[in-house]
C-alpha cells in the first residue's frame, strides 16, 4: 500500500493544497481531467462522487470512472471514506460537498 501521509510541500498552505484538489475534482467531474495521478486523487475523486451523486449524476459518473480505473490497477489502495478523512486528504464531508457544488454550478 502506498504511503498515506500527506506529502510535506514547502511553501504551500493546506488551503492551497485543498483548492488544487478541488480544482482537479471539478475538472474530472466535467470530463476534462485525465486519470487519477495517485492514491490520494483516486480516493478523493471517489469520495467527491459520493457526496454529490444526488445532484450531479453525469459528474458523479466521471469521478467514479476515473477513480475505478485507478483502483483497477492498484486495488489495495482503495480506502474507506473515514480513512480518507482521518488521513486529512479531505477536511470534512460537508465542506467537500459544499465547495464541489459551488464549483460545479459555476460556468466556465
Amino acid at each position: 500500500m502506498a504511503d498515506k501521509s500527506a506529502p510535506a510541500i514547502v511553501g504551500v498552505t493546506a488551503r492551497e493544497v485543498e483548492s488544487a484538489m478541488l480544482a482537479r475534482c471539478i475538472a474530472v467531474a466535467r470530463g476534462i481531467g485525465s486519470a487519477a495521478q495517485d492514491q490520494r486523487e483516486a480516493n478523493v475523486f471517489r469520495l467527491a462522487a459520493i457526496v454529490v451523486r444526488s445532484q450531479f449524476l453525469r459528474e458523479t459518473g466521471c469521478l467514479m470512472l476515473v477513480s475505478e480505473q485507478y483502483f483497477a490497477e492498484h486495488p489495495t489502495e482503495r480506502l474507506t471514506p473515514g480513512e480518507v478523512i482521518r488521513i486529512g486528504w479531505v477536511i470534512g464531508l460537508p465542506r467537500l460537498r459544499d465547495r464541489l457544488i459551488r464549483g460545479l454550478l459555476e460556468r466556465w
